[in-house]
């Protein structure tokens, strides 16, 4: 009788884990029209105030971008985009061949996405949402 009892409440908490892990997934925030993304471009040679002009002009008349930063003194160049519009490594290929600019796309390592939000690291929830990510993605 005791064995039997203990199978049930482990199935009814295999069940609440599992209903508990759908819905956090479904839940879980997906890019839409309004979601916007930031992408970072290293030049990795020296740009001039006029060419950090050019390149800000040019990236900003680009198809979902929608602000760009360039920094002539650290030749980085920032800008934000609407990921469901654009593809951010299409803009950095298409930067690199208009501008003809030793650059590349800075992606952070997975150490240093950690360090960028406190929250992410520690939050219950996004470890429960990551958990459930990689069973259904899996």
């Amino acid at each position: 009788m005791k064995k039997k009892i203990a199978w049930s409440i482990l199935g009814v908490t295999l069940l609440i884990v599992a209903v508990l892990g759908i819905d956090i997934y479904r839940t879980m925030p997906k890019a839409d029209e309004t979601t916007v993304a930031l992408a970072r471009i290293d030049i990795k040679q020296d740009i001039s105030g006029e060419d950090a002009v050019k390149i800000s002009d040019w990236l900003g008349q680009q198809m979902g971008v929608d602000h760009v930063y360039c920094n002539p003194e650290s030749d980085i160049v920032v800008f934000s985009f609407y990921p469901v519009k654009v593809n951010a490594n299409d803009i950095v290929a298409n930067f690199k061949s208009t501008f003809n600019l030793k650059a590349e796309r800075f992606l952070p390592t997975a150490e240093q996405m950690k360090g960028g939000c406190p929250v992410a690291t520690t939050s219950i929830t996004y470890k429960a949402a990551h958990f459930f990510t990689q069973i259904f993605n899996h």
